[in-house]
């Protein structure tokens, strides 16, 4: 709900209030933004106004009319350069004179009821009510247009902002943010989440003393060295208690997230497009939108405000046919053949895929041109008859034959110089004519600047899409940005390409996902390096990162479940070794970990054995019981010595939980499970899925119990191990939901003192599963 009260303003969600005013001299100053006010008229909002008598020393007061005011020592909605303000600046323009001064002042605000779409951007969804406040620069004829929106429900507010060039004059809009924060006091912790390829999400938690701290990137994309999400936090809160604010932006490219201690203790968060090597020429008339920023406020701890902004995501964010509809179990072809694919390859894996259970099956990278590696053929996107001799409709008809839906990867962003494409259209490409090129995996990027491009890959994705009965579509990136120029813009709009490109994006993205609304697409880049809300407002699901260890993975999904709902985040179950670290891991703990979001196999099943097949049969037929809780359930993780997630669904009836262990610790032989989001008084049953372990994984302790000693790796060893499985540990349990919620003891883990089916086999990262459904009474 807004409401104005004379000059004040009020946002409210169902337990949040965001408010502002108007100050004397006509710039908007920050009053508040936490945890709901009851405000029912101007005289509730006095006191959070801050009482200023005197401006400090050595600072520049904004005019004589009133000398108690010095907007560097003020909370304000939108900072400028020019007028005494000397933080880091909400706007940034450069006037035909060549002056960088703004001064944007009330002109009037009005309260719209839908929101006012955005021309060249993806925003948010599902709105009722928007606050428009437009601000003047009379000396120059500029306008800027502040955009407020309440989803009540999610306790989220989004703001933008516009700039409008009214003057008979061309200016450069060299910064324009999205939203900006200030605080009395710095007394918060920035939590960002940083990394690289195969390394994504890594959280950092950064202390606010003094300074300027800056999360961004620069890479071309949101990336994966700096997701756009971010949280500012109390110090001591935790996942259940205490304040936080998550922050992100509805954008896929260069970000840039600051926050600024000020010289009088305040603190100021800014976030909006990277303003380093930007700027956007607007002639007369014209106008520059800024990105969508999403702001969400708990009390509650972390938990609590990522319940809201899932919540958020999944019905305003992520659109069409596949928004809230389960997503299937697919098998990728890409590590059980890298590029040497076949027919005859694809449809034994395939046929093996049906007989576990799996509804989809994708055809990854090597498909078309010449493609036997990373050095040829994007571009080009006709299928290779001599991998396919009977064509692509030929491969999938019979894939849909045996039983699946059939997928592919693709590229369509990226060329190589050893390609058609490229040999007939050098001036698609973002190059430098005459200039070395610096290349990432041997591919050039198509210039999305360029409306020819984007119809082009709009009308050649279109052919293929509609070549065969594809239902799933695997959109990759694997480069960041070099050598930033645009042939199709003039020199002098050389530092708008960023932006432009991924305006491009957008407008290829919104052409394809129109044409194709029921085709499930799922967004990549080198795994994890545009995973961001731009995206996922056309593409319901993103691949998380290229690293399948399950290790890692356990890092990376958690990082991602602050900012992003488990229905958004795609897994995958892969071989061992592992193709990334080369570690091992038991198959349980892959699929366990994976199970949590949207659940993908990643390995040759043509060539597991018989036990292996049946063991991840039983998983898929698992997973399709809890699907929908495990894709769309509200997401818990819980703080304790083990790593330990929750997931329960939205009618509180039915609960999954996992706990995970590193390295075994000796001796420490007793664990808990915790469960989150339970009835209180709830009555549940809590229990486990009983299972049977290899022999071989005691080593030479069977000879402790054995008549006879068998040595290891022996004919004798194989044909026991065939035979004789040692017992796993069974949990049974009927309670409360509130005792489950203190915490389950679980059997014991093996401490070397003996083993029986009341001990827990619990080696280096394993691992449990477990399962709460209500029940009408205790037993």
């Amino acid at each position: 709900m807004i409401k104005q009260y004379d000059q004040s303003f009020v946002l409210e969600t169902a337990h949040t209030s965001y408010i502002f005013r108007l100050l004397p001299t006509k710039q908007l100053e920050h009053l508040y933004y936490g945890k709901k006010l009851t405000v029912s008229s101007s005289k509730d909002i006095e006191p959070l106004i801050e009482q200023h008598a005197f401006a400090p020393g050595n600072t520049n007061i904004y005019d004589e009319e009133h000398p108690e005011y010095s907007l560097e020592d003020m909370r304000l909605e939108a900072g400028m350069i020019g007028k005494g303000d000397i933080r880091i600046p909400f706007v940034e323009i450069i006037h035909a004179d060549g002056s960088s001064t703004n001064d944007f002042l009330f002109q009037e605000a009005k309260i719209n009821t839908s929101h006012t779409p955005i021309r060249t951007l993806p925003y948010a969804l599902n709105n009722k009510e928007e606050l428009e406040v437009t601000l003047v620069d009379e000396a120059y004829a500029v306008i800027l247009k502040l955009y407020y929106n309440v989803y009540p429900e999610y306790d989220i507010i989004s703001r933008r902002a516009v700039v409008i060039n009214n003057s008979d004059e061309e200016i450069k809009v060299n910064r324009l943010m999205s939203t900006q924060l200030d605080f009395s006091n710095h007394n918060y912790v920035l939590t960002t989440f940083n990394g690289n390829w195969t390394n994504e999400m890594n959280r950092h938690d950064h202390i606010i003393e003094s300074g300027i701290h800056i999360n961004a990137s620069l890479t071309g994309c949101s990336s994966s060295r700096a997701n756009p999400f971010v949280m500012l936090s109390g110090k001591h809160t935790t996942e259940d208690d205490g304040d936080v604010y998550g922050l992100n932006l509805i954008y896929s490219g260069n970000h840039y997230e600051a926050v600024e201690v000020t010289s009088y203790g305040k603190m100021r968060f800014i976030a909006g497009i990277n303003p380093q090597n930007f700027s956007f020429l607007l002639k007369q008339s014209d106008s520059f939108e800024s990105c969508e920023a999403v702001m969400c406020y708990s009390s509650h701890g972390f938990n609590d405000m990522s319940k809201h902004m899932h919540a958020f995501i999944n019905d305003c964010i992520v659109r069409g046919t596949w928004q809230h509809k389960e997503r299937p179990i697919l098998l990728n072809s890409w590590e059980a053949n890298y590029f040497k694919i076949n027919e005859q390859k694809l449809l034994r894996q395939a046929k093996a895929a049906k007989k576990v259970g799996i509804e989809l099956f994708v055809m990854d990278d090597g498909w078309f041109g010449k493609r036997d590696n990373d050095q040829s053929s994007l571009g080009d996107w006709q299928y290779d008859p001599k991998k396919l001799p009977h064509g692509l409709k030929h491969l999938v008809d019979k894939i849909n034959e045996i039983g699946l839906d059939f997928g592919i990867w693709v590229e369509p962003e990226m060329v190589n110089v050893d390609s058609s494409l490229y040999r007939s259209h050098k001036e698609w490409t973002i190059e430098i004519p005459g200039h070395n090129q610096s290349e990432g995996r041997h591919q050039r990027i198509l210039d999305l600047c360029n409306p020819e491009v984007v119809g082009y890959l709009t009308d050649v994705m279109s052919e293929l899409f509609s070549s065969a009965n594809i239902k799933y579509v695997k959109w990759d990136m694997n480069r960041t940005f070099s050598d930033i120029y645009s042939q199709y813009l003039p020199s002098s709009q050389q530092q708008e390409v960023f932006h432009r490109y991924i305006i491009g994006l957008y407008k290829l993205l919104d052409n394809l996902t129109k044409a194709f609304p029921d085709i499930l697409f799922e967004g990549c880049a080198s795994g994890g390096n545009r995973f961001d809300l731009g995206m996922l407002c056309y593409m319901p699901q993103i691949w998380a990162s290229d690293n399948t260890d399950a290790l890692c993975r356990y890092h990376i999904q958690n990082s991602y479940t602050y900012g992003y709902p488990l229905s958004v985040i795609s897994n995958h179950v892969s071989s061992t070794p592992n193709h990334q670290t080369l570690r091992t891991t038991p198959l349980d703990t892959r699929y366990n970990i994976a199970c949590f979001g949207i659940l993908g196999y990643e390995t040759n099943l043509a060539d597991l054995s018989n036990e292996a097949l049946e063991e991840i049969k039983n998983q898929i037929a698992q997973y399709k019981a809890y699907r929908h809780t495990f894709q769309f359930g509200t997401f818990y993780r819980i703080k304790q010595d083990l790593h330990n997630w929750c997931v329960v669904s939205s009618d509180q009836k039915e609960a999954m939980g996992m706990i995970m262990q590193e390295l075994v610790l000796p001796n420490r032989q007793h664990h808990q499970f915790i469960a989150r989001g339970l009835k209180e008084e709830g009555h549940y049953h809590f229990f486990n899925q009983e299972k049977q372990y290899n022999v071989k994984l005691f080593g030479d302790l069977i000879n402790t119990a054995s008549p006879i000693h068998i040595k290891q790796d022996s004919l004798a060893h194989h044909v026991v191990a065939k035979f004789v499985k040692m017992p796993g540990e069974v949990e049974d349990v009927h309670t409360s939901g509130s005792v489950l919620m203190y915490g389950v003891n679980l059997k014991q883990a093996f401490s070397a003192n003996g083993y029986s089916e009341q001990v827990r086999y619990f080696q280096d990262f394993a691992s449990r599963l477990y399962f709460i459904q209500e029940e009408s009474e205790i037993k």
